[in-house]
Order: C-alpha cells, then sequence, then structure tokens
C-alpha cells in the first residue's frame, strides 16, 4: 500500500477519533465519523498499511503505581560534526528512562525527558550518560513541579485540515 496516500477530512475524523480511544469499537467508529462500518474498517486497515496508524497503546497512571519525578535536560555536544550527534543518540536511545529526545536549535542541541523514581535516581542516570564519554560538553536539569496540561493526542483537525 502506498505510503503517499492522499487523506480527506474521513480519514483526518478516523485518526482524530483512533488516538482518542484506540479501542473504540468499528461501529461506533464509523458512526463517530459518519460511515458505515465496512467502509471503516477498510479506511482504517488502509491507514494502518500505509503506516499512519503506528500501533494502539494503553495510556497508564503513573502516579496510581508510585511516586515519579519527570525531569527536562538541555544537553550541549563538545563537538558539533555528524559522528558526534549520531553516536550521542545511538548511546542516549539505549536509557529506559530517557521518554523522549529531541535535537533542537537554540542555544543547546538536545532537549531530553526523563522519567525517573526520584532525584537520586536522576542523579545516577545523569551521573552514567556523563560516564559513557558520548560528548556531553554541559547540561542544565529542570525539575517538573507539576503537569497542568498533558495531552496525549495531536490536534490533526487543526494541523490538517482537508477541504474535500
Amino acid at each position: 500500500m502506498p505510503t503517499n496516500l492522499k487523506l480527506d477530512r474521513i480519514d483526518i475524523n478516523i485518526l482524530t477519533q483512533l488516538q482518542r480511544n484506540g479501542r473504540v469499537t468499528n461501529v461506533d467508529l464509523a458512526d463517530a465519523v459518519g460511515l458505515s462500518p465496512s467502509p471503516c474498517l477498510l479506511r482504517v486497515k488502509r491507514l494502518e498499511s500505509a503506516g499512519y496508524i503506528t500501533g494502539y497503546n494503553a495510556h497508564i497512571d503513573i502516579a496510581k503505581l508510585g511516586e515519579t519525578v519527570t525531569v527536562f535536560t538541555e544537553v550541549t555536544l563538545s563537538d558539533h560534526h555528524r559522528e558526534d550527534f549520531v553516536k550521542f543518540e545511538a548511546s542516549i536511545r539505549t536509557i529506559d528512562e530517557v521518554i523522549e529526545c529531541h535535537l533542537i536549535s537554540g542555544g543547546y542541541d538536545y532537549l531530553l525527558k526523563f522519567l525517573t523514581r526520584g532525584v537520586a535516581h536522576y542523579q545516577t542516570v545523569i551521573e552514567s550518560i556523563l560516564e559513557r564519554d558520548i560528548g556531553v560538553s554541559k547540561y542544565f536539569s529542570y525539575i517538573v513541579i507539576k503537569s497542568p496540561i498533558v495531552k496525549l493526542h495531536y490536534p490533526l483537525g487543526k494541523l490538517f485540515s482537508v477541504d474535500r
């Protein structure tokens, strides 16, 4: 199936509904997007085959499992050759506590998001990163006190308006 599939407003609506509730039944999904079940299922299968839908996940209430700390860390590399970025990313990818890694423009190179059991656990993780000798020149850590807004879905309708 081609990955350059042209999406219409119904496809975008299907993606919007599925990211809000991946367990929605096909009948309920079809009703929500204004299709009958059979064509809706065909569209979902087509979106999966084309790679627009990459999986279905459970959203976990981590606070119910215990105390955690979220830390954002700005990382600056000492050198900026292609191989320095490749080496850093390959190493960071293996650290389970790193839940996001973004190469960014601006005053530093990467923004990392950590989820740890606490500050001491974070300190252990960051020290292990420094011991890896993967080119970290400096880092700054920001401990999250509160997250009043965390969205687990993208505003697809606003980002990709389709006039069809």
